[in-house]
């Protein structure tokens, strides 16, 4: 069968990039795709180290489904995470796709239906006391980073890019223009944009917040950054992951940083904020919700951190509404 027919049958194959090997042609889409940010590079070296060794020095040719079925069943059984594993599935997938458009194989052979899938575990939730005691048994440089995530909905990385001109406690917003990127293995660190648009937002501050937050430009803040080290140089997200660490076990509260974020998603809707105030309160954006930003009302904002103030007054929240997982 010659190549044109072969090419209409959708059999067609570049034989001598199909023999390139997996570690390789991996290796380039990552330095390569446009698609792929620092942080996501890091993790897909990592797994391709950890959890895909089986498959690395194989041709691409030579990965086909019941290869790929083998290797997925004995990385489950192994000692990786399934989180771990369903993001070097997806990847495997990813790759596996550009090799079809580059016509190294013919088909992709990633076809274990659910096996990308990462079923995260819900969300722990901190009530407003629980979130008084974190900000009592941490330490004062600390306290505004806990209050800003468990409050206003804002990621670790946010937190850590804000500039002190970001933070205007006079007219109760902080503003989300950048987020702190930090690579675990090289230690470096960078101001990335958000990911998307709506991830760039001012964000209303609970009344409640504004005695903290002056306190914190006023003795802890720098000179640019809102946020720093005893050193005097921007604070790195582990410092302040580390404070948290501690001060969550002397009040012994099972939630994670990340999980502050999500408290603040499910107390701003407990507030009756809607589905559009959430979604331009927190920066989610998705060609779903898209429109309904166009619907949200800016005065809005302000009546939810009102309302998140007059929550923290009761001091207890027993009865919080659960809210579904979000993606982050």
């Amino acid at each position: 069968m010659d190549a044109e027919a072969k090419l209409n049958r959708g059999t067609w194959s570049d034989q001598k990039l199909g023999l390139t090997l997996f570690e390789d042609y991996a290796s380039a889409y990552l330095r390569e795709s446009a698609d792929v940010g620092p942080r996501w590079e890091e993790t897909c070296r990592r797994n391709m180290r950890l959890h895909m060794t089986t498959l690395l020095r194989k041709p691409l040719i030579e990965i086909t489904a019941p290869t790929v079925r083998s290797w997925h069943a004995k990385a489950l059984d192994g000692p990786g995470g399934k989180t771990s594993i369903a993001q070097s599935y997806r990847f495997l997938r990813t790759v596996m796709n550009q090799a079809v458009r580059d016509g190294a194989v013919a088909a992709n052979p990633c076809t274990i239906k659910g096996a990308g899938a990462d079923r995260a575990k819900e969300r722990g939730i901190a009530t407003p006391g629980q979130v008084a005691d974190l900000v009592d048994n941490i330490p004062p440089r600390y306290r505004a980073a806990v209050l800003l995530g468990a409050w206003c909905g804002l990621r670790r990385g946010e937190i850590i890019g804000l500039s002190v001109a970001d933070l205007d406690v006079v007219t109760g917003q902080v503003w989300v223009r950048r987020n702190r990127v930090e690579l675990l293995e090289t230690g470096v660190a960078f101001d990335a944009d958000p990911k998307t648009d709506a991830g760039k937002r001012p964000v209303s501050i609970p009344p409640h917040l504004r005695p903290y937050l002056m306190e914190h430009q006023e003795k802890w803040a720098g000179d640019t950054w809102l946020f720093v080290g005893r050193d005097g140089r921007r604070m790195r997200g582990n410092a302040i992951y580390q404070a948290f660490v501690r001060a969550r076990t002397r009040v012994g509260v099972e939630v994670t940083f990340h999980d502050l974020r999500h408290t603040g998603q499910t107390l701003a809707a407990s507030t009756g904020a809607t589905l559009a105030d959430l979604k331009k309160r927190l920066g989610h954006a998705s060609s779903a919700a898209a429109m309904r930003y166009l619907h949200a009302v800016d005065g809005r904002d302000k009546q939810v951190a009102l309302e998140l103030s007059r929550l923290a007054a009761k001091g207890t929240a027993a009865d919080l509404p659960r809210t579904i997982v979000v993606r982050h």
